[in-house]
């Protein structure tokens, strides 16, 4: 097939490209709705979408900025705190 150009641009390449866009986009929406209808399920038998959230966040960061983050929240709740002493996620969760 023989590529029609106007002002440079080949139209049968371009319009392949927008085409499989918009079809990626209406599969990420398709998605998106689906992730929400789990959170919804998820709330549904009780639990904290937001902590939900923030889990799925926290596990998609690798082992060393977890650690990094965790430590840096630390010190600066550490700071605002006036000192004391601000235990570590790990202390709370093995007194549990």
């Amino acid at each position: 097939m023989v590529q029609v150009q106007a002002g440079g641009v080949a139209g049968e390449q371009l319009r392949s490209f927008v085409e499989r866009i918009e079809r990626l986009e209406e599969e990420k929406k398709g998605i998106a709705e689906d992730i929400k209808e789990v959170y919804a399920g998820a709330k549904a038998v009780g639990f904290d979408v937001k902590i939900l959230r923030q889990v799925i966040r926290v596990r998609k960061m690798d082992q060393a900025d977890r650690q990094e983050q965790e430590a840096l929240l630390d010190v600066y709740l550490h700071a605002i705190e006036g000192g004391q002493r601000i235990r570590a996620t790990d202390e709370v969760m093995a007194e549990e």
